[in-house]
């Protein structure tokens, strides 16, 4: 049984990408982090995401999800994610777009 209080991610990401290109999904991913970004460190920090969480329908997000998330996307160990730390978590988050990633860096290229 799952619990109330779980962050369920339903991936939208493949239909995003489908709908919008691979360039049109790639500004929506920066428009993502612009929402949650900490406008003073220009970085999403915990308190940004705890904060503006609620923007996303996140507003039940624990500290400790919050907490993995950072974790989980920081790649350069600073705490806190930057654009492409936060993209590429987006990414990863998605499992059909990982396995289609080929293509979409095809395309992104192709249309440079």
């Amino acid at each position: 049984m799952e619990s109330r209080n779980t962050v369920v991610f339903e991936d939208f990401s493949p239909a995003m990408v489908e709908k919008l290109g691979a360039e049109g999904f790639m500004k929506e991913l920066c428009n993502g982090f612009r929402l949650l970004v900490d406008g003073d460190k220009g970085v999403i920090t915990f308190e940004s995401l705890k904060k503006k969480s609620a923007l996303l329908g996140l507003q039940n997000m624990s500290d400790e999800e919050a907490m993995c998330m950072l974790r989980e996307g920081d790649m350069d160990g600073d705490g806190a994610l930057n654009e492409m730390e936060f993209c590429t978590l987006m990414l990863r988050l998605s499992p059909e777009l990982m396995n289609t990633s080929m293509k979409l860096l095809v395309e992104a290229v192709v249309n440079f």
